[in-house]
């Protein structure tokens, strides 16, 4: 009697299965242990052996195929054996599995419409949704609110300014009104999509709707099947990126207090941010905003003279003291992403130094040529963008089902920030002249440190180049940028005693570190690209040719 074998689950966390190979065909006799197929799961490829015995009359999944655990792998049984009332069962299965998880959608779809339409919104009232503002932009923090409720708000007022991951933007509003309701106060952060606000005609009861979006009764699908369109107004979005205005961000701290008092100072994120960096201490600032609220004015203005003490406060000698500061959202999603890099892409390290005194001669005769002036990384960055060209598997990204090799050269250029970490994109890097790539790395590197980036700027890296050479690091290993599958790291140009034509003499040289992805690139193909990457550095002039 034939007997089904469905996709076995060979691992613990196992939901589908890939088959690698068959070793065995239709029509072969399969003894009890015998190895029929290959099968790939989510932590190795397997051998799958029989637990029948007879001959292989029907393979259900092909060589490659992908299919979900207990699906119709094949079926065993006598030579000649009629299987086509199994393999009819089968299929009336998988239907009526089908058939079940779409009843089993429809009713919870319906659950959830029923639950929505007992709080739908009110006529005038709009959802306003925390905006995706970055293409990694997972969850926001409110920076600072530029409207309270009751406020009046026109289309193109800005409500609240917003720190992403990248930068703090602000967040313009395309609907007029009454600001009605805030969902996400100043300093607390929300996932995108989350209520942000509401907007509508002023007067509207919104009592209902605010318990519902505190219940968690409203998602961003939701809110738009509900939501009654307003007269001539355009649907809920984020500015597009042109539109967004960006502004410096934030640097998140401890809430300050006053020495005479002891209570908190309100202060506007941007006022802190502000005062901080001019050493002044909020608590002799005086506040104009709502409430005596300091604002960025109160402290733009701010003089020392207006205080009787030190803008700084006075810390006892011996007196335990720090600071507690708020991850912010660009410390958290650093945090996240190098942390996933680190533990899940294999790293391996290529060291090499290489003789800059070539390099140091061609530099010194371009930047002669008036209104010329390139550095040591513009050149870096040309001949990396040169030698890419040449090794493509080095300018290669891993996905989970995939590789790319990717033939357009855009290297990312780490930028160190007071927050972090933010890596501008130069794009089509190979095809730009040496004072191109100098001329956009100063002005990508002056927006990283003003936090004036737009998330397109920093979108699209084949490639990342970190160098930390001007501040005296000679050598060190940096973390892949995901899904790149390479990174160099880059030293400070040192003098040194090096032997040339075998006699010791004065020379320059530059240390570079590699950090490479096993998963996408070997060990050779790594060396080979340091190689070409050493004879455009050593002998610049062949750059230019």
């Amino acid at each position: 009697m034939a007997t089904i074998i469905n996709m076995p689950r060979l691992s613990d966390t196992m939901e589908e299965g890939v088959v690698a190979k068959w070793l065995k065909k239709v029509g072969d006799k399969v003894e009890e242990g015998d190895i029929l197929a290959e099968i790939e799961t989510d932590k190795a490829t397997m051998e799958f052996e029989s637990f029948n015995e007879g001959t292989l009359l029907y393979i259900g999944i092909q060589e490659g195929e992908t299919s979900k655990v207990d699906t119709l792998l094949a079926i065993i049984g006598e030579e000649g054996e009629d299987i086509s009332d199994l393999l009819k069962g089968a299929s009336e299965d998988q239907k009526e599995d089908q058939k079940e998880a779409a009843v089993t959608e429809k009713s919870e779809v319906k659950e959830e419409a029923k639950a929505s339409s007992n709080t739908a919104i009110p006529d005038g009232a709009e959802i306003i949704t925390m905006p995706r503002l970055s293409d990694t932009m997972t969850e926001g923090t409110v920076a600072s609110w530029l409207k309270k409720v009751g406020d009046t708000v026109k289309e193109g007022d800005i409500l609240a300014e917003i720190e992403t991951d990248k930068a703090t933007m602000e967040f313009e509003c395309f609907y007029e009104g009454t600001l009605l309701y805030i969902g996400v106060n100043e300093g607390e952060t929300a996932l995108v999509d989350s209520v942000l606000a509401v907007v509508g005609n002023a007067g509207t009861d919104v009592t209902e709707l605010v318990e519902a979006i505190k219940a968690g009764a409203f998602s961003k699908s939701e809110a738009k099947e509900e939501a009654k369109p307003a007269p001539k107004k355009e649907e809920v979005k984020a500015a597009p990126p042109q539109a967004q205005k960006t502004v410096s961000a934030p640097a998140p701290e401890a809430n300050v207090t006053t020495s005479a008092s002891g209570g908190r100072i309100f202060a506007s994120p941007l006022a802190k941010k502000i005062a901080q960096e001019k050493g002044i201490n909020l608590a002799q600032v005086k506040g104009s905003g709502t409430g005596g609220r300091i604002i960025r004015s109160d402290v733009e203005n701010f003089t020392p003279s207006q205080a009787g003490s030190s803008a700084m406060p006075f810390v006892a000698s011996g007196e335990e003291s720090f600071d507690e500061i708020p991850n912010s959202q660009m410390r958290k999603v650093i945090a996240r992403r190098l942390g996933e890099s680190k533990f899940t892409a294999p790293h391996y390290y290529l060291n090499v130094e290489f003789n800059m005194d070539n390099a140091i001669v061609f530099r010194q005769q371009f930047n002669s040529v008036p209104d010329t002036k390139i550095s040591y990384n513009d050149m870096v960055v040309k001949a990396v963008a040169l030698a890419l060209k040449q090794h493509p598997q080095v300018n290669s990204q891993w996905f989970d089902d995939r590789m790319r090799i990717n033939h357009h050269v855009h290297i990312g250029v780490a930028v160190a920030v007071e927050d972090g970490l933010l890596v501008p994109v130069l794009k089509f890097a190979d095809e730009q002249s040496l004072q191109q790539i100098g001329s956009k790395v100063k002005e990508y590197a002056g927006k990283a440190r003003n936090k004036k980036l737009t998330p397109q700027e920093m979108e699209g890296s084949t490639f990342t180049i970190s160098n930390l050479g001007m501040f005296g690091i000679t050598d060190f290993t940096s973390i892949i940028n995901q899904p790149n599958s390479a990174i160099l790291s880059v030293g400070a140009i040192v003098q040194k005693p090096i032997v040339k034509e075998g006699q010791i003499v004065v020379g320059n040289t530059m240390k570079l570190t590699l950090a490479c992805d096993h998963r996408t690139v070997d060990g050779a193909t790594g060396a080979q690209f340091l190689l070409t990457l050493k004879g455009f550095i050593e002998n610049p002039v062949t750059m230019l040719v």
